[in-house]
């Protein structure tokens, strides 16, 4: 069934419920659904829009932007979300190759795409919030029919990518409803007195669980900006039974704030991490700081936000003998979702040997759109391919490596770069750290570690080696450290280690 549907529902059996508030102004779920119906209705007429035409949304948080995907959806369309913090440049490749056919933007983003020179193609009108083109779009004859086809698209996610151009995961309505169906079952039970706080970008996972809370008549809360630890500890005070998705780095950036230990947090709910590693020590002082709500998620944007999961009664668990395993662990199969570990040849493997993780589930993707080489790679005898190593043990929990490229074989031998920053991670005075591969005459490859300081910590390369030779075996520790003010990231906080090699080829060292 279409997403907008759940919307139409919620509005008409709690029509005064808050369902979006941002700094200025809340709009109800009666309101949000007849918005929806006057942009579906301009989207149909005003646009000429024909079924599945697909229709870019690059937008920062904003009170428009989810009102723009239901009536995207409302008109049966395809939406393609564009993360805003991409250069312009990126953006018209995204809106070029996706041939959408309309770009709904927030006014810096529109001036950004209207320089010249941007793309090889034209680009379609790009209509910016704010003006009377833009407020035309909520005077449009409204539309109140449903398309009912569960398998129709509904959103065409561009990957974050390390390298190389993004390929876009066509996601359908049943993808997305699945999703949130698995939120219910495996994260938590949610309704009209749950609070959505939106502090990552709605183009992307966050997002995607603010269609779960809009299910549930939710109230969604909007932080426009930059994300900002002192506004979401803000927000733990001012809404009750808050929940919110965090990149680890920004769970890193809550409990390294100075407010982190002092702040009331009797209004959080759930902090649903993902998208990157969550080391262990970050971990542990996240629970200190919080208690027992967080809840660890592995997926893609081919499988949007649903492999595996580390509910919160795996995290509060600290007297389980292998409690340490386990926080460094994504936890087991999301409910409804298989998952596998199998060799190059796709045979699955046995308990603990690692291999590349395999999953299939009504989340996963229709398909890369355009790209059939890549779905030949990721689509394989039903079961989506996603490229990370990983080893499940017999009570089946997942324990990622690394993806498969970053593996580094040194000798012969498998050397997981995770398991070496997990280690330098232990030290108070690092901040991050990350572990790549450089060609070795003999060995083949050999672990070089980019470390970053905390402000004023004095870390030595010596002590950091005796760190790592107190707790992994000697043919793993790096063999160089390298001192950074910065690891180079992509926009969703993903370090960009092809980055880290291409500087030690650039040095040749």
């Amino acid at each position: 069934m279409n997403l907008s549907l759940t919307l139409r529902t919620i509005a008409q059996h709690l029509p005064t419920r808050p369902a979006i508030s941002w700094e200025g102004g809340t709009l109800s779920y009666g309101a949000l659904e007849a918005q929806v119906c006057h942009i579906a209705g301009a989207l149909l007429t005003r646009h000429a829009m024909n079924a599945g035409a697909r229709v870019a949304v690059a937008m920062e948080n904003c009170p428009e932007l989810l009102p723009a995907l239901y009536g995207i959806w409302r008109a049966g369309l395809t939406a393609v979300p564009i993360n805003s913090k991409l250069h312009a440049r990126e953006m018209a490749w995204i809106i070029a190759d996706a041939e959408a056919r309309l770009c709904l933007a927030t006014p810096k983003i529109a001036d950004g795409l209207s320089a010249p020179g941007l793309s090889s193609v034209p680009l379609p009108p790009v209509l910016a919030t704010g003006t009377a083109d833009y407020a035309a779009l909520l005077q449009g004859p409204p539309e109140r029919n449903v398309p009912t086809d569960p398998n129709d698209e509904a959103w065409l996610f561009y990957t974050s990518g390390t390298t190389g151009r993004p390929k876009g995961a066509v996601l359908t309505h049943r993808n997305l409803l699945f999703t949130g169906h698995c939120y219910y079952a495996d994260i938590d039970f949610i309704g009209p007195t749950d609070t959505m706080l939106h502090a990552a970008p709605l183009t992307h996972g966050a997002g995607l669980y603010g269609l779960a809370h809009i299910a549930r008549g939710s109230h969604n809360v909007i932080l426009s900006g930059s994300f900002d630890p002192e506004r979401v500890l803000n927000a733990f005070t001012t809404h009750a039974n808050v929940s919110m998705f965090a990149a680890p780095t920004m769970v890193s950036r809550l409990i390294n704030h100075g407010r982190a230990g002092s702040a009331d947090t009797r209004g959080l709910k759930t902090i649903t991490y993902g998208g990157a590693p969550m080391y262990v020590a970050d971990l542990r002082r996240a629970l200190e700081l919080f208690g027992p709500k967080l809840y660890q998620l592995y997926g893609q944007g081919e499988s949007p936000m649903t492999i595996t999961g580390l509910d919160k009664a795996m995290h509060a668990d600290a007297s389980h003998p292998r409690y340490e395993e386990r926080l460094g662990s994504v936890g087991v199969a999301r409910t409804g979702v298989a998952v596998r570990i199998v060799g190059e040849d796709g045979r699955e493997l046995p308990s603990g040997e690692v291999g590349e993780v395999v999953t299939r589930s009504d989340c996963v993707m229709k398909g890369y759109w355009n790209n059939p080489e890549a779905n030949a790679r990721a689509l394989r005898d039903g079961w989506l391919w996603t490229g990370d190593l990983g080893a499940v043990d017999a009570e089946g929990i997942l324990t990622l490596k690394d993806r498969s490229k970053d593996m580094i074989i040194s000798g012969g031998t498998n050397i997981y770069p995770r398991e070496i920053e997990e280690v330098l991670l232990t030290h108070a005075g690092v901040l991050e750290a990350a572990v790549v591969g450089r060609p070795h005459a003999d060995w083949g490859e050999e672990a070089i570690a980019f470390v970053v300081r905390r402000e004023g910590a004095e870390v030595a390369a010596a002590t950091l080696d005796r760190l790592c030779l107190d707790n992994i075996a000697r043919f793993k520790r790096p063999k160089d450290y390298r001192f950074v003010d910065a690891l180079p990231k992509n926009n969703y906080g993903k370090v960009l280690k092809t980055e880290l090699r291409e500087l030690l080829q650039r040095k040749g060292a």
